[in-house]
């Protein structure tokens, strides 16, 4: 199998392509690249290039609108809530996460709820923006049935992620981006894809049983991370990016892939606030906290006890520098949507 690299500066513009050509604006276009391209830098393949033909494929479906007028409502200083009009995700978050920051700046907090957007990738991505302005932030969006409540035996609930992130007083920040499943439903879906098992105690199968086969954990369920903590965590997303802001709840959110009866509707919430709200020496103290943990014994094997963020940072730093390798399956799916 031939392997492909491209530089990330060629495959922008080939993506900002594909979106254009699919009805998106240059700016649309841009912005959606940019989070595609974010995702492969930090590893998270299966938020990355493995969807682009997937939003395609909705786009051409007309299940994502690549012209929305979308609306902004603004309650107060501090509150935000936008109707996407069923943009593709990247756009609705893109704008929620620049006026949750706006609103914090002016006001100390900022609170932004989003309806009838789509899958908008990496949470994480979004974070990042208002750490940059000395921020934290706490996001939460909701997904396709997935995970199975306590005590249920049918999917209801998505992986729903839950992603806080805080600056550090240094130049890697802290960011928890974590699905509440034990595997992230993409991870899955990229392991089907090329025929790859995954490890066990992640999913059953539609009868019940553990498997390790991909392509039956997607007809079956996903666990939760720590039982049924787990699925209160993943109830508690959903009321607040589904519920709370008018989206698609209770496993009505439609599957990206395969469910094309109507556009998704997904809900996400952004909560940003200023770190001096209530201490003027949140940098020292900050660095104080991450300094006493990292200085913990360690178990035998582990060089450094890393905070949420640093692995991440570590890697988009390293892949930044090389060009991004493209799979058969990808390139098959780039060739066919620039024809």
């Amino acid at each position: 199998m031939e392997k492909v690299k491209l530089k990330i500066s060629v495959l922008k513009k080939l993506i900002i392509n594909i979106f254009k050509k699919f009805g998106l604006s240059q700016n649309h276009a841009l912005i959606s690249a940019n989070a595609i391209i974010n995702a492969e830098l930090v590893g998270t393949y299966s938020h990355g290039l493995s969807r682009l033909k997937m939003y395609c494929d909705r786009i051409k479906s007309k299940l994502i609108n690549p012209k929305p007028k979308i609306k902004i409502k603004k309650i107060s200083q501090s509150i935000t809530h936008i109707d996407a009009n069923d943009s593709i995700g990247f756009v609705a978050a893109d704008i929620a996460i620049k006026h949750a920051i706006k609103n914090a700046r002016k006001t100390g907090i900022g609170l932004v709820a989003v309806k009838n957007s789509g899958h908008y990738g990496l949470s994480g991505y979004y974070a990042e923006q208002a750490i940059k302005k000395n921020l934290i932030a706490m996001i939460y969006t909701n997904g396709p049935p997935a995970v199975a409540p306590h005590g249920a035996l049918k999917s209801l609930f998505g992986t729903n992620p839950i992603c806080f992130a805080s600056p550090t007083a240094s130049k890697i920040p802290f960011i928890l981006d974590t699905s509440i499943s034990m595997i992230n439903r993409g991870k899955i879906r990229v392991a089907a894809k090329n025929n790859q098992k995954i490890p066990e105690g992640l999913a059953l199968d539609k009868f019940g049983k553990p498997t390790t086969d991909a392509s039956k954990a997607l007809q079956g369920v996903q666990l939760p991370i720590a039982g049924f903590r787990g699925s209160g965590l993943a109830w508690m997303v959903d009321i607040l990016s589904g519920v709370l802001t008018g989206g698609n709840h209770a496993g009505r959110v439609k599957d990206p892939f395969d469910d094309f009866t109507g556009p998704q509707n997904i809900g996400h919430l952004f909560l940003t606030f200023k770190t001096n709200l209530f201490v003027n020496d949140f940098n020292q103290r900050i660095k104080d906290n991450i300094k006493t943990i990292k200085k913990l014994p360690k178990v035998k094997g582990i060089k450094e006890i890393m905070y949420p963020g640093q692995n991440k940072f570590n890697r988009y730093q390293k892949n930044l520098k090389k060009q991004i390798f493209i799979s058969e399956s990808i390139k098959k799916d780039l060739k066919a949507l620039i024809k």
